[in-house]
């Protein structure tokens, strides 16, 4: 069986992302002299909540469905991971389970370090532990301001950022239009940005009113970034 290798585009996604284009070339060469390469299709879950964690993980294309689920069983979206970001660290560092199920969402490529890589990786590259450190305050500032947002913004400012968003991380440009590459149901952009379903669709109407956005089944495109940015920050 051929070894999976990454395209060019693939290795650029990952090769340009900001938090690993920062990193000495010296660590970037070691960490992916580290990597297997894993193509699957949509819909697998790749970690489950409550599991041990064996890997720390990037993606390379397609993206990744973090979730959790509700007291009535329901699979709540929390969050799509984009092309070039790294994630699973969290519990290989502090020994506890997963927190969350991943699952793929499109075809999607991921390069993954084991756990015992991981560590060595740590023990050879000090510099590695304060990238960590760099890359989960960014996690964490990016939740706080989540949080500011789901009090102090209206519905149509937070969607129309969330829209932006996607369309950046995983938009397919189409001419002047851009399609983003997820297959999303309202009901997963109603759980990303903390409304009803009804609420969302309500809103990407207006959205469509304007000019900003078309909803297309199981598919958003984007019309026009500026009249959505305009929306973002009333």
């Amino acid at each position: 069986m051929t070894t999976p290798v990454l395209t060019p585009e693939e290795r650029r996604r990952i090769e340009t992302a900001s938090w690993f284009s920062a990193l000495s070339p010296a660590l970037r060469h070691d960490i992916l002299g580290r990597t297997i390469i894993r193509r699957y299709p949509d819909g697998i879950q790749i970690g489950t909540r409550g599991a041990p964690a064996t890997e720390w993980l990037a993606v390379a294309q397609g993206a990744v469905r973090i979730s959790s689920v509700s007291v009535t069983g329901k699979q709540i979206t929390l969050t799509y991971v984009e092309p070039g970001t790294w994630f699973g660290d969290i519990s290989l560092l502090d020994g506890l389970p997963h927190t969350h199920d991943a699952t793929t969402q499109g075809p999607t490529t991921l390069l993954i370090v084991r756990k015992h890589d991981f560590m060595d990786l740590l023990a050879r590259h000090p510099e590695l532990s304060e990238a960590l450190l760099r890359l989960n305050c960014g996690r964490l500032r990016r939740m706080f301001a989540s949080f500011e947002d789901l009090n102090t913004r209206p519905l149509s400012a937070r969607l129309a950022k969330q829209v932006m968003h996607l369309a950046r991380n995983h938009g397919i440009a189409q001419g002047q239009e851009t399609r983003i590459g997820l297959q999303l149901a309202q009901e997963d952009l109603a759980q990303l940005v903390g409304a009803s379903r009804q609420r969302v669709n309500q809103e990407l109407k207006g959205f469509e009113r304007e000019g900003a956005v078309r909803v297309e089944p199981t598919r958003l495109v984007v019309l026009s970034r500026e009249k959505l940015r305009a929306i973002a920050e009333r």
